[in-house]
């Protein structure tokens, strides 16, 4: 089926709360030794990914903590690797923690995000490699990273499982307008990040999304200005 032409649900704070959740549910199990793995596809461990998607949210939060966002095109902390091949970030969990002290910082961050993306004014952008975004874009991109980090690290562990539909089907109506829903929304925007393949579409090698506010019209009008991202 193509995404329904009936009025596109938004993406708050609320469903942040509802992806992180998900990530903690489905995560909480892994035994610890496993948290050492590689992700699924990804070059990271499973540890790596879980603070990759720690930091992506911490950061996306920052962006509303300034009183004019686009004024500085990022929050300037201090970016590190634990290791040369690993995610490059501005915070990582204290190892001595376990995977409970993982979970804890993501669900932390999460909640960060989620209070700054509902109290910032609806009308602020906010810079990303992508173009600027509002806080709804940023709201469905820390639920699009937090749903499919996840799947990443529960790969090939009996813990994977799917999240709610509604929430890729929000998300993939705000950040991917040019994308057809074929199937089921979670399975589309499994699709729509590179993750499967389908019987009707081929494995997607290159990908983006688009954060422009919709109602301006400026998704849409971006498609293909800006680099394809990969993983």
């Amino acid at each position: 089926m193509s995404q329904s032409t009936q009025p596109r649900s938004p993406v708050s704070g609320k469903h942040v709360r509802r992806a992180v959740a998900h990530c903690l549910d489905v995560l909480e199990g892994i035994p610890a030794a496993q948290w050492h793995d590689r992700a699924g596809d990804l070059e990271w461990t499973r540890r790596e990914t879980l603070d990759h998607l720690a930091d992506d949210l911490l950061t996306y939060a920052l962006r509303f903590g300034l009183a004019r966002p686009m004024g500085v095109p990022r929050v300037p902390l201090r970016v590190s690797r634990e290791r040369p091949e690993g995610p490059a970030n501005v915070i990582f969990t204290d190892h001595d923690a376990g995977p409970q002290g993982l979970l804890t910082t993501v669900e932390a961050c999460g909640g960060l995000l989620a209070a700054a993306v509902d109290t910032a004014p609806p009308t602020a952008l906010a810079p990303h490699v992508f173009g600027a975004s509002d806080p709804e874009g940023f709201a469905a991109m820390g639920v699009v990273e937090t749903l499919v980090h996840t799947h990443d690290i529960a790969r090939g562990s009996d813990r994977d499982r799917e999240p709610p539909q509604d929430l890729s089907e929000r998300a993939l109506a705000r950040l991917f307008p040019d994308v057809p829903v074929l199937g089921t929304p979670w399975a589309t925007l499994l699709w729509a990040t590179g993750r499967i393949e389908t019987p009707d579409r081929p494995r997607r090698t290159d990908w983006r999304w688009y954060g422009a506010p919709l109602d301006r019209g400026a998704a849409r009008d971006a498609l293909g200005t800006a680099e394809d991202v990969t993983g």
